[in-house]
């Protein structure tokens, strides 16, 4: 057989994914294997199709059929193209995850993020993505939605699938589990949210000086009345922005900074935030807002546009993030630029690293934020 034709049977067997169940009536009124013809199996409704019943079906040895799925060039091309077709025929499915769990061991990588509808975590996690499919291996998404117990939930299904590692954004109290992940043997980094302590890699944007660099901009505006909105304030990204802002406020005479904290990072949270400034006096409103992320900055900015209020001629908004929505807005929203599929990559190199050496030195990687004007500052 032609090295191509060997080619393509390989991929058939590694990316067929289909399935045989026809069950076939006997007395008692249940399915049971019979040959439909010489040589062929059809699969009971109550299991599937086994190597070993492969092996009976193309009258060879179990191993000669786990040979062709995992080492065919120890067969001969006749070999792997007469099981190839059994195999077609019968509709077997490769269990990989069964193989690896009877192994010990899983080839994926599990990821737990805050919110799959945020931008911010999608960019991250297509980040990871792309680089663990470049050796490989492939990502498990799981969205915690900001809940500790879906992120014990997802934490407890990545423990009994024994991925290889974890790549997680926190939300709980989580450091029990991670500490017994990595005494099982399974390698993880924290993306974005430190835990307590300085036990596991970690890879944050550095968001004291995204906060510094957000307050900078509107104080080198002219503006003196800055209000920061974001929440809950126990997280550290928001303390972090919030502290950044703070530093540039108290270098400025005359400036000062008002915080409004939100119970979420959503466009509703913005709206809420901005309607509750709107209901101050007027020489106490802000003349400048400071969003903790873009979703936040765009339901300041429709609320500050369905009352009537302009944008920037009388207040000016500044995001976080960057993402493509913030362009796209009615009047483009300038932004702090978080790299966030840098950020994915960088979390993907790490525990890759940690994979290969699991008794290697904790990293700590911290990239810039960089700043991005448009309209809604007056750019």
């Amino acid at each position: 057989m032609s090295q191509p034709r060997v080619e393509t049977l390989l991929k058939r067997i590694n990316t067929k994914e289909f399935t045989a169940h026809l069950p076939v009536p006997c007395a008692a009124g249940r399915a049971r294997w019979r040959p439909p013809h010489p040589g062929g199996l059809v699969a009971s409704a109550s299991r599937s199709v086994s190597v070993k019943d492969v092996a009976a079906a193309a009258g060879v040895s179990v191993g000669t059929v786990s040979n062709v799925l995992n080492r065919p060039e120890k067969v001969s091309p006749a070999t792997l193209e007469h099981v190839t077709a059994v195999i077609d025929r019968l509709g077997f499915i490769r269990n990989d995850a069964a193989r690896q769990l009877r192994a010990g061991s899983n080839r994926a990588v599990g990821m737990v993020v805050l919110d799959v509808a945020n931008p911010f975590f999608t960019d991250v996690a297509r980040g990871v993505e792309e680089s663990l499919a470049e050796v490989g291996r492939p990502l498990i998404l799981g969205n915690s939605g900001q809940d500790p117990d879906r992120e014990r939930t997802y934490l407890d299904l990545f423990e009994e699938q024994r991925v290889s590692g974890l790549l997680v954004s926190p939300v709980g109290s989580v450091l029990p589990r991670l500490r017994r992940l990595r005494d099982r043997g399974t390698a993880v980094v924290v993306v974005d949210r430190r835990v307590e302590g300085q036990e596991f890699s970690f890879v944050a944007v550095d968001d004291l000086l995204g906060g510094r660099i957000a307050a900078q901009h509107l104080l080198d505006r002219g503006h003196r009345r800055l209000a920061f909105l974001g929440g809950p304030a126990e997280l550290t990204q928001i303390q972090l922005r919030h502290r950044g802002a703070e530093a540039a406020v108290a270098a400025v005479d005359g400036a000062t900074l008002r915080f409004l904290e939100t119970g979420s990072m959503d466009a509703g949270a913005g709206r809420r935030g901005a309607e509750e400034l709107l209901a101050l006096p007027p020489d106490d409103r802000p003349d400048a807002i400071f969003a903790a992320n873009d979703l936040v900055a765009l339901g300041v900015l429709q609320a500050l546009t369905l009352a009537g209020i302009r944008v920037p001629e009388d207040v000016a908004i500044i995001g976080y993030d960057d993402i493509d929505f913030a362009a796209s807005a009615a009047i483009p929203l300038s932004s702090v630029r978080q790299p966030r599929e840098e950020l994915g990559a960088v979390a993907a190199e790490l525990l890759l690293a940690r994979i290969a050496d699991p008794d290697g030195p904790v990293r700590e990687v911290t990239l810039e934020p960089t700043l991005v004007v448009r309209r809604s500052t007056g750019g």
